[in-house]
């Protein structure tokens, strides 16, 4: 279950996404070369597969009654949007920076399929929360796949919580510019009495390069202790 690029050019928004963002220089930027380079790649993503201790969100998202799937989308929102690299785009040559990067995760069906979404991110986890459950409820009683609003500043989730897997590769159209991260989440182990879930993280290399990656992992790590 992966994000397709083609979904972004296709979908028609309902509403206005939310795109408050400023344009990089790239020519007095450190990483040009690097930029440069990297773009021309016919697959310019790399991606790394760690094991997340969510022992404590885990515990606090049962605790409140509330959906851990939530619980660790928001967590995953406010490490990325603090790590700047996870909020650049690029577009038609020009890397832009997004202030806010927001969640369009894949929601599963019961009849075993799933549905684009979009969730608008809140610092206050009850705003996103509600606003969550809302997009659930409504994808889960659809038969779309394309969610009703599209737009550069998201990251393309996924959860499949029946597989505890080691890597994820993604179906992608290179036919389509795309440099949204895609995060995917696995099914939940028992080891030493902790709760470790497998986070599969790809990202354009043209933007970023592995420490950057190491910065969201640790946000993330910290949020979910």
């Amino acid at each position: 279950m992966s994000r397709f690029s083609l979904v972004c050019k296709i979908a028609l928004p309902a509403i206005k996404v939310k795109e408050m963002k400023q344009l990089l220089d790239i020519e007095s930027w450190s990483r040009k070369e690097h930029y440069a380079f990297f773009r021309r790649f016919d697959e310019p993503f790399f991606g790394v597969c760690v094991e997340v201790d969510c022992t404590g969100a885990y515990q606090r998202a049962k605790q409140s009654n509330t959906s851990f799937f939530l619980h660790y989308l928001h967590a995953t929102l406010q490490a990325a949007n603090q790590t700047k690299p996870f909020r650049y785009r690029i577009d038609q040559g020009q890397v832009w920076i997004y202030d806010v990067v927001h969640a369009s995760p894949t929601i599963n069906r019961p009849d075993g399929t799933f549905g684009f979404s979009y969730i608008d991110y809140h610092e206050d986890f009850l705003i996103f929360e509600d606003a969550g459950r809302q997009e659930i409820k409504r994808v889960q009683h659809s038969t779309g796949l394309v969610p009703s609003v599209a737009g550069q500043n998201v990251l393309h989730c996924s959860a499949m919580p029946w597989l505890s897997f080691t890597s994820v590769s993604h179906a992608r159209s290179f036919t389509f510019e795309d440099s949204c991260p895609k995060v995917s989440f696995g099914k939940m182990r028992e080891h030493g009495g902790r709760k470790l879930m497998p986070v599969s993280i790809h990202v354009h290399h043209a933007l970023m390069d592995g420490h950057d990656v190491a910065k969201f992992v640790d946000l993330l790590e910290e949020l979910m202790r």
